[in-house]
Order: C-alpha cells, then sequence, then structure tokens
C-alpha cells in the first residue's frame, strides 16, 4: 500500500496494490501492519456502509471529544468528491480542507484522523461508501458543519445537491462553532 501525506498533517490518501488478470482484481484494503508501520496504530470496533444516489451530498459530520472517531473511508461502488475539514484549534490548518475524488475505479482511500469533520458528494446512482471508525457512534456527540458554508467555498462538484433534513437543521457554519479539539 502506498501512503502519501496531504497539505493537512495527519491526513493521508492511501492506494491499495491492485492486482488484475483476466479473472478480475484483488486487493488488500486494509492490513493493520502497513498502517502501524506508518505510525497509525488504531483499532477499528465499528464498520459503516452508506448507499447514496446521484448528487447526494452527506456531511461535514464529526463526533465531539472524548467520542471523537479516526476513520478510513473508501468507495466501493461509483465515485465521489470526499472532504475532511480540520478542526483542531490549535493546528496551523484550523478551518482548512483537503478534498480528493474516491472511486471504484482508482482504489484511493483516505485515513481521517481525530479532529476532522468529513463528508462527500456522490457522482453516481448506487455510489457505496464504506468507512471504518476507530470509535463507536455517539448520538449525544455528533456535529456538523454546513456543507456550503460560503467561507469554505468548497467545490462539491455536484449542480443540484440532494442533502438531508438534519443536515440542514442541525448544522453550524464554521464561524460559529466552538471547537473542542486541542
Amino acid at each position: 500500500m502506498e501512503i502519501t501525506k496531504t497539505h493537512i498533517e495527519g491526513v493521508l490518501v492511501l492506494k491499495p496494490q491492485i492486482f488484475k488478470d483476466y479473472r478480475g482484481s484483488f486487493c488488500e484494503s486494509f492490513s493493520a501492519r502497513t498502517l502501524k508501520d506508518a505510525g497509525i496504530e488504531l483499532e477499528y470496533p465499528q464498520d459503516n456502509q452508506a448507499v447514496s444516489h446521484k448528487n447526494v451530498v452527506r456531511g461535514l459530520h464529526f463526533q465531539h471529544p472524548p467520542y471523537a472517531q479516526a476513520k478510513i473511508v473508501r468507495v466501493m461502488h461509483g465515485s465521489t468528491t470526499d472532504v475532511v475539514l480540520d478542526l483542531r484549534k490549535h493546528s496551523k490548518t484550523y478551518g482548512q480542507y483537503f478534498s480528493i475524488e474516491l472511486s471504484f475505479d482508482n482504489g484511493l482511500q483516505l485515513y481521517i484522523p481525530e479532529g476532522f469533520a468529513h463528508g462527500y458528494a456522490a457522482h453516481e446512482d448506487n455510489t457505496v461508501v464504506a468507512y471504518k471508525c476507530s470509535r463507536l457512534y455517539e448520538r449525544a456527540a455528533e456535529g456538523v458543519i454546513r456543507y456550503d458554508d460560503p467561507d469554505l467555498h468548497i467545490d462539491w462538484h455536484v449542480d443540484q445537491p440532494i442533502v438531508s433534513e438534519k443536515d440542514i437543521t442541525e448544522a453550524v457554519f464554521l464561524k460559529d462553532f466552538v471547537s473542542r479539539y486541542e
């Protein structure tokens, strides 16, 4: 697995080696040993999977400490614009985001450490996103930053986003957010 750092400390792009032949393909999609060698040693007690229609935007979601989650995100079918937003108040990249296309075809994955909001836009019907979480989901700790925050200028590559009611009514703008992350 090839591991590439991004401009935001801690956020990594993971590129598994994909072996293809006349039968199809094979890849090792997760290796605790490889991640440990890269300095990431976490347990993942929860796996999530979401299926989205084209133009659905989910996020930007996070869990407040002490229930903050690190994640490994991958697309099992379709493609997304995947976005992580730095919420660590003492980080030099606080309020900045990293965006990448994740797709079944490119096989890329994204490692997101604790202290980030995460969201994505589906670009195909039946886009399947799977992610490993380092902690169990805790509803009372959930938070949402507005996907369309005008101060962030995130290009989701979607003309008419389909967004959940919760992602509108419970979401806050970054300028109104009080970070509990160090």
